[in-house]
């Protein structure tokens, strides 16, 4: 998923990149208040993480900007500050949660998967699409008990991320945003995701037809379940 990480401790910034990188996370850094107020105008993000003691910004102001521009983001304050009103108000602006500094960064993670989880209605990481077992946290695909080992990282990244938006039509726009970040350039080739979606069918097609991986025309994506 697409994180915003603004955070003026340049090697905090740095270790929370790597960590959530590592962890499949596509990730932007802002240091100041006035960069992370262009980009958060500008782009969508399913993540924002944001230090509230910014040098030059209202920390609180930025979020209610991003809950304004992006109000589907799930907003993470953190935090250094010790007065209990800090985090109150930042969670009556509409944050999801926070983390008082120092923090584990296992920590964090478990934050945000358990936003995910409730954002998005997954109350278990194993979902099952007509015999395809999609496990979100291995990140593995087994068709009942054979591991469909083909899929790629950015494939599984698609299909994962229909899956939390499930039922929902996704356009190619909004499928590149947030599996590859930042916004489309005008002249983007919107068969880059068509091939993507022909390549995942194939695949899952020597297991049994993926029905459940539709095609809305002139629209985009969608995974249609009742899971």
């Amino acid at each position: 998923m697409n994180v915003l990480i603004i955070e003026d401790e340049k090697s905090l910034a740095h270790e929370l990149e790597l960590f959530l990188v590592k962890n499949n996370y596509i990730c932007e850094i802002c240091y100041n208040g006035a960069s992370a107020s262009e980009k958060i105008a500008v782009n969508l993000y399913d993540f924002i993480l944001l230090d509230l003691g910014l040098p030059d910004y209202d920390g609180l102001d930025l979020l209610k900007e991003a809950k304004k521009a992006n109000p589907e983001a799930a907003c993470i304050i953190l935090t250094a500050r010790a007065e209990v009103n800090d985090r109150v108000k930042g969670l009556d602006l509409g944050a999801d949660d926070y983390l008082a500094k120092p923090f584990s960064l296992l920590e964090l993670q478990s934050r945000m998967q358990a936003i995910i989880r409730r954002k998005f209605g997954v109350a278990q990481n194993v979902i099952d699409l007509e015999g395809f077992l999609v496990n979100l946290t291995e990140r593995t695909i087994m068709h009942h008990t054979d591991p469909v080992n083909a899929i790629t990282k950015k494939e599984f990244d698609l299909i994962a991320y229909m899956l939390l938006h499930k039922n929902r039509t996704l356009t190619r726009a909004q499928l590149s945003e947030h599996i590859w970040g930042s916004l489309i350039n005008d002249d983007y080739d919107s068969n880059f995701i068509d091939a993507h979606i022909k390549n995942i069918r194939k695949k899952l097609s020597a297991y049994a037809p993926a029905d459940w991986l539709e095609t809305v025309r002139g629209l985009g994506y969608r995974i249609k379940t009742n899971v």
